[in-house]
């Protein structure tokens, strides 16, 4: 159980956190700039393309919330295998895992697949749902390789191997950089595919680099602990899915929040959807610290879990909620001084710039509420707790966040910055009560005689 929080203690923990978090934060960002990279590189020709992004990005983090809230169970399995020193239970959570991911990632393709014919019933510019639909496809392609090697970079994650899935991540970027270049715009062999080009190349970058994981996993001498030549047991799959299912509801919850927030500012135009690609490109890729904080703090709790050290888990925490908050404070000071500079770097349309800056303004103090919501969300993750933490989402960002957004839009004259407003609230209640909970869950037994 848990002895005397100080300071002290808190600070022993930064290291850990910080040298796991930060390959996991880079994995994810990885992940996110694979968008990013579609949109900087489409912008040269102009705002519609961009903005079929992000409606498909909108769509599809739903689905990369799903994948990533199931398969992140793998990671607290494998780190308390880890820390309880069972080493020959990993290799066959990771079979499970790879399994599972395959499944789940196709299931999640045909899902999105299936949602295309429903898009022009939410009113979205009509010129932009004309440009998508091989991109959108392209992009349902892409959920099999990203779940599947979403599981592997758990399991490096989880036995101290981070930066070998992070390695990974980055190099389906390095990939996808020039592949874009050459489908987008036709270099020499290559046909001038423009939006549908960018599509092709995310698919094929994402795919190669799973099959590099793959091999690696395969023959690398120090993989030799999770290739242990053991069957695929069902019960594992089960078990794994079990304790993912309400993660992965979550996570669908929280990013299906977003989902119809980008919908809502799609009702104000194709300029305001735009915009809204552009801050998210720039806003997704800070909350991956947050991400990859909830990443570290959730393994790092398991492993001293399973080590049974409970006094190390209120520091682990704290840790996470300290190196979180230094991080998403200074983001949120660069989001309100130097916002237009860096839409600027993205997109030269003058419109799309000041509406980006605007939302900026909404997302900066967004950050500084993440950073708690996150850290706490890990850390009970860490202790297997997964099913409150779904239900404090829903209603944190359901019944909270877009009401709110929505009145703050339309009654306060807000514009789509407004959207976004509403959903401070639900980030506030949300790490309150996250905190709470995993304060009793960890308190001490009440003293004897």
């Amino acid at each position: 159980m848990p002895g005397r929080l100080t300071l002290r203690a808190v600070w022993q923990q930064v290291p850990g956190i910080v040298g796991l978090a930060a390959p996991i934060v880079m994995g994810l960002a990885a992940s996110t700039l694979i968008g990013v990279t579609d949109s900087v590189m489409l912008a040269p020709l102009g705002p519609v393309p961009v903005a079929a992004v992000g409606l498909t990005g909108a769509v599809a983090m739903l689905f990369y919330a799903a994948i990533y809230g199931l398969i992140s169970a793998l990671s607290v399995r494998i780190g308390a295998a880890w820390g309880a020193g069972e080493g020959r239970r990993i290799s066959l959570i990771l079979r499970a895992g790879l399994a599972l991911g395959l499944l789940i990632g196709l299931g999640a393709a045909l899902v999105m697949a299936a949602l295309w014919p429903l898009l022009p019933l939410f009113g979205q510019p009509e010129e932009v749902i004309a440009a998508m639909p091989a991109y959108w496809f392209f992009i349902c392609a892409f959920l099999v390789p990203f779940s599947v090697l979403t599981a592997f970079k758990s399991a490096f994650e989880a036995v101290e191997r981070p930066w070998l899935g992070a390695a990974f991540a980055f190099l389906a970027v390095a990939i996808n950089v020039p592949l874009n270049y050459a489908l987008i715009w036709g270099i020499g062999p290559f046909p001038q595919l423009g939006l549908t080009g960018a599509g092709v190349a995310s698919f094929l970058a994402e795919a190669l680099a799973l099959g590099a994981a793959f091999l690696w996993w395969l023959h690398a001498p120090s993989m030799r602990r999770l290739r242990l030549r053991r069957p695929v047991e069902r019960r594992e799959i089960g078990l794994t899915l079990r304790e993912g299912a309400p993660l992965g509801a979550m996570y669908v919850v929280e990013t299906a929040s977003v989902s119809v927030a980008t919908l809502m500012i799609g009702g104000f135009g194709t300029v305001a959807l735009a915009a809204n690609q552009v801050a998210q490109s720039i806003g997704g890729l800070l909350y991956m610290l947050p991400l990859g904080i909830a990443g570290a703090v959730a393994i790092r709790v398991a492993q001293e879990r399973g080590a049974g050290n409970g006094a190390a888990l209120r520091p682990i925490a704290l840790a996470a909620v300290s190196v979180a908050m230094v991080w998403l404070v200074a983001a949120a000071l660069l989001l309100v001084f130097r916002g237009e500079a860096i839409a600027r770097l993205v997109i030269e349309d003058p419109e799309v710039v000041a509406l980006t800056a605007a939302i900026f303004l909404a997302f900066a103090p967004m950050q500084i509420c993440d950073a708690v919501q996150s850290a706490m969300l890990g850390a009970l993750r860490g202790l297997s707790d997964t099913a409150w933490p779904a239900a404090v989402s829903a209603i944190a960002y359901w019944p909270v966040a877009l009401p709110l957004g929505w009145m703050l839009a339309h009654w306060a004259g807000m514009g789509p910055a407004g959207i976004w407003a509403g959903f401070i609230l639900a980030l506030v209640g949300a790490g309150a009560a996250l905190t709470v909970r995993f304060w009793r869950t960890t308190a001490l037994p009440p003293a004897k005689g």
